[in-house]
């Protein structure tokens, strides 16, 4: 319940899939992900389905765990969320096309 807490579906936590729009699934998937202490988090467009104010708030949560000493992987389209990240790497046709550390980085 604490993950669903965090994810705002504590509410919702017992409704079935079903009952549930396409961005409170995708947030249940991140529950699902984030439940127990994990040491590396893969996140493939995880606010894809969210509005901005979801996405952010996913975002926030993801930060959280990587500041708590997870190891968070993230893959993005959306520049502002790459900005969250300590390092960002750029792909071009399936190369890496440039790398970059970002200020959060060294703000720690």
């Amino acid at each position: 319940m604490g993950v669903l807490e965090e994810v705002e579906l504590a509410n919702l936590g017992d409704r079935f899939p079903d009952d549930l729009s396409g961005g409170q699934r995708q947030r249940a998937a991140i529950a699902r992900a984030l439940a127990g202490r994990r040491r590396l988090l893969l996140a493939d467009e995880p606010t894809g389905a969210l509005d901005t104010r979801g996405g952010d708030e996913i975002i926030q949560v993801l930060r959280q765990r990587a500041d708590a000493g997870a190891a968070v992987l993230l893959v993005t389209h959306e520049p502002r969320y790459a900005a969250w990240a300590d390092r960002v790497v750029f792909l071009k046709d399936g190369q890496i096309a440039d790398s970059s550390t970002t200020g959060m980085e060294t703000a720690r």
